[in-house]
């Protein structure tokens, strides 16, 4: 339970680091961030035997299908993370927090399109909840929530690959971050190059940087802890306490505008998460009263 809750709480306040590292432009922050979760990773892999170490590795990148899987994923997640740090830079975290809100509901609604699992009629009623929830809101302003329907799509293609993908949590996101390094380098090069690098400029964000290494790779390996060991209606009930963490942010601390049209889809999506989290408490009474 510790390790989950660390882990989401993280997650959560994560806008606060790379709202302090605001002079860094989005690109350059990914790339740094892909770089040294690398290298952290590597040494989490080195010093902790329960991980499998590179042995692990070696046996992924000798498969060239999953492989290809994992470069697929490495991008997803790549790109997730670009719009979620230009969301903050942009002053509209907010929006992002509504991605995060509904991923849960798009990973139910991916699993029965592309998996063949059925909804149960809850689940249809909380997917249809959230649907309303995203009408709604491009009824009122006339476009789609882009940001929250981008970050929530990327992730939720990401679970539903990775459920395809039998590699454990920390040599899996190695592996994802060593595939598109090269990527990540070559643009920081081409920044030196140009002048136009932020990083060992000497200033407060040469050693602030770093840190997101550790800030990626933590509160992923904590999960991976909790989530073995957890209930799954646990772990449904926890993950939302991310997503809140980015509202409060929001609203109490960057002062981002909150509407009523905002208000009421906000409304929608969380008693659509309710709904939701009615069917996982019942699921999970039945299945122990089965047990």
């Amino acid at each position: 339970m510790l390790a989950a809750l660390t882990a989401f709480c993280i997650w959560g306040l994560a806008p606060l680091y790379f709202r302090a590292i605001g002079s860094v432009p989005p690109f350059e922050i990914v790339a740094h961030r892909v770089l040294w979760s690398a290298l952290f990773l590597a040494g989490l892999l080195a010093l902790i035997p329960s991980t499998g170490g590179f042995a692990r590795v070696r046996a992924v990148l000798a498969q060239p299908r999953l492989l290809a899987l994992l470069t697929l994923t490495a991008l997803l997640t790549s790109s997730n993370w670009l719009v979620f740090i230009w969301a903050i830079d942009a002053g509209r975290l907010l929006e992002a927090s509504l991605g995060y809100f509904i991923n849960p509901l798009v990973s139910v609604a991916l699993g029965a399109i592309f998996l063949g699992e059925r909804l149960r009629p809850l689940q249809a009623a909380a997917v249809a909840i959230a649907c309303a929830g995203v009408g709604w809101r491009v009824w009122q302003l006339g476009s789609p929530p882009w940001i929250a329907i981008f970050l929530a799509g990327t992730f939720g293609l990401y679970g539903l690959l990775r459920k395809r993908a039998p590699v454990e949590a920390a040599s899996g996101l190695f592996i994802e971050t060593l595939l598109v390094a090269p990527l990540a380098l070559a643009w920081l090069v081409w920044l030196g190059a140009q002048n136009a690098l932020t990083f060992g400029a000497g200033t407060t964000v040469d050693w602030l940087l770093p840190l997101s290494g550790i800030l990626t790779a933590v509160p992923l390996t904590l999960f991976a802890v909790g989530a073995r060991r957890l209930p799954l209606a646990t772990v449904g009930f926890l993950q939302y306490l991310a997503p809140s963490l980015n509202f409060l942010v929001a609203v109490v601390i960057f002062r981002e505008p909150l509407d009523t049209t905002q208000l009421v889809g906000f409304a929608l999506i969380w008693l659509a998460l309710a709904v939701y989290s009615a069917d996982l408490i019942r699921s999970a009474r039945r299945s122990g009263n089965t047990g």
